[in-house]
């Protein structure tokens, strides 16, 4: 008996320990981000590129190689442009996908457009679709990804403890956004004491429904940069008030990354740490992370990513890929 309780007190811990591990895959200035829980179930958010050979299908499928995983359980389509859905139709070549998430259909119009669409609906044929709307989640085990806008609209009531008044939203206001940045699936992903914000390319308008006047989506250990780091987006509102110990800035060496959006992300209170997946050309040294914290320093790189993994006390570790450097966070 004595033998069959350590049996079953070690399988416990051994389980416990298993991470939840988040690889932010280098493709260029757009997206692509590959979660796989401790049990095994892999979400990826949004494809990359169309192109250049299959350079981003590929790097997604190295990733999704090194963490242990043969298909995407789930696929998060944040919204319909070429950066973020280009590369589904040379992912499905390569990975089995069994269900596809969106926001529903795509807003705009024009030839570009309706080729991003035509490709997305093809995927769709290989699998199941779930178009998602604001407090909906996926069935997850252990892990929880609860969707905080969608198709324009953002949640009405406070997640994660939020509901605080937001001083920072005092004379802030920003311009209509027509396009399907506007409209982006974004999410908030909790494990144990962790908690990590994805909003796509949401703009600056769509970030203040979400933070103002109250904050909605209380504060985060980790988030990763809207939109690339653009000025467009990373409003002082949102950034400030979801206080996020790490971020992390998916840019291109020419694509995102702004030095002004670099200033608000490293002002926030209580950020302890900005990574980057590539050096911001436009932002030289003065509005840049340390070399050790970017993935990429130069614009014509090996495609290297940043790699977090997350035990279910909170605590996390960083590790960039290039060269090998990380960071422990420590549980709050």
């Amino acid at each position: 008996m004595r033998f069959i309780f350590c049996l079953v007190f070690a399988a416990a811990l051994a389980n416990a320990a298993k991470p939840l591990d988040v690889y932010f895959v280098d493709v260029e200035g757009g997206q692509a981000t590959l979660i796989v829980t401790p049990s095994k179930q892999s979400i990826l958010v949004d494809t990359g590129w169309a192109g250049f050979n299959g350079r981003d299908a590929l790097r997604i499928q190295s990733a999704a190689k090194s963490a242990g995983v043969k298909h995407i359980d789930y696929l998060i389509m944040t919204h319909y442009h070429a950066d973020h859905v280009g590369g589904v139709s040379q992912l499905v070549e390569r990975m089995p996908v069994k269900t596809f998430v969106d926001h529903g259909p795509n807003r705009e119009t024009g030839k570009r457009a309706e080729e991003l669409t035509a490709a997305w609906d093809k995927a769709l044929a290989t699998g199941k679709r779930l178009s998602v709307k604001p407090g909906d989640k996926l069935p997850l085990k252990g892990v929880d990804v609860q969707f905080v806008s969608a198709d324009g609209v953002g949640i009405s009531s406070p997640v994660n403890g939020g509901g605080a008044a937001n001083s920072y939203c005092a004379g802030k206001s920003y311009p209509e956004d027509p396009t399907e940045n506007a409209r982006s699936t974004g999410f908030l992903l909790t494990y144990g004491k962790f908690r990590m914000l994805d909003l796509g390319d949401l703009t600056s308008r769509k970030e203040l429904e979400l933070v103002c006047p109250e904050n909605k989506l209380g504060k985060v250990d980790l988030y990763l940069t809207t939109q690339h780091g653009t000025n467009t987006s990373n409003s002082q509102a949102l950034v400030h008030a979801i206080a996020p110990r790490v971020a992390v800035m998916n840019n291109g060496a020419k694509k995102g990354g702004a030095p002004d959006s670099w200033q608000t992300i490293k002002s926030s209170p209580g950020l302890e740490d900005l990574w980057q997946v590539h050096f911001a050309v436009a932002g030289g040294k003065d509005n840049n992370a340390p070399d050790s914290f970017i993935a990429n320093l130069d614009e014509t790189c090996e495609g290297k990513g940043i790699k977090v993994s997350v035990l279910e006390d909170g605590s996390f570790t960083v590790l960039n890929t290039r060269n090998k450097y990380q960071k422990s966070y420590a549980a709050r």
